[in-house]
């Protein structure tokens, strides 16, 4: 698996990467339609979305969505407090997860698909996470709404749970946990 991953066209790993950028988008789309937010300005960027990103769409779509979602002031700071928090600590819980799924399906973290900072070991794991970000978004989002605004017992508890919630797929009910382990293993097939 390693070997394939190192030999892995860069048209194919282009072609992934915009396939979860427009996967990711969409996600974004559901969290605001069910935040009761317009999901046209992101939506129309789907269609834009091409081999690469070399656009940039998705860094397009995330000023959007974030305005969106959680008002016009509202600016993601990894190192801020509040809501910025409550991502943060959704997106480790969500990162874990992935890494386990990427090294069950016997692929390197490291050789990742579009993320390439050489810093970072977890680059294959940051790719795949992507499109899951909007549901830990979601279970922010409704926190925020019952007047959460920092991390404690509660919100952990709560965005532990985000990956045994169940998603609507091809296949029917599935927890995001499971989502999670068939893209890992997709992507070691491709």
């Amino acid at each position: 698996r390693f070997d394939s991953q190192l030999r892995a066209s860069l048209p194919r790993r282009k072609q992934v990467w915009a396939e979860l950028v427009r996967a990711k988008i969409a996600h974004q789309g559901a969290v605001l339609e069910s935040a009761g937010a317009p999901t046209a300005p992101l939506f129309s960027l789907l269609k834009r979305v091409r081999s690469g990103d070399a656009g940039n769409v998705e860094a397009q779509a995330a000023r959007r969505y974030w305005s969106l979602l959680f008002g016009a002031g509202f600016r993601r700071d990894r190192e801020a407090a509040g809501v910025n928090a409550m991502l943060n600590y959704g997106y480790t819980v969500l990162r874990a997860a992935t890494a386990r799924a990427v090294v069950a399906a016997g692929l390197h973290p490291t050789l990742g698909v579009h993320h390439s900072n050489e810093a970072n070991a977890m680059r294959l794991v940051d790719d795949l996470m992507e499109p899951f970000r909007p549901l830990v978004d979601e279970v922010v989002w409704q926190l925020r709404r019952d007047g959460f605004e920092g991390v404690d017992r509660e919100v952990k508890r709560a965005l532990g749970a985000v990956l045994y919630v169940d998603r609507q797929t091809s296949e029917g009910a599935t927890p995001l946990i499971a989502c999670i382990v068939r893209l890992a293993s997709s992507l070691a097939q491709v």
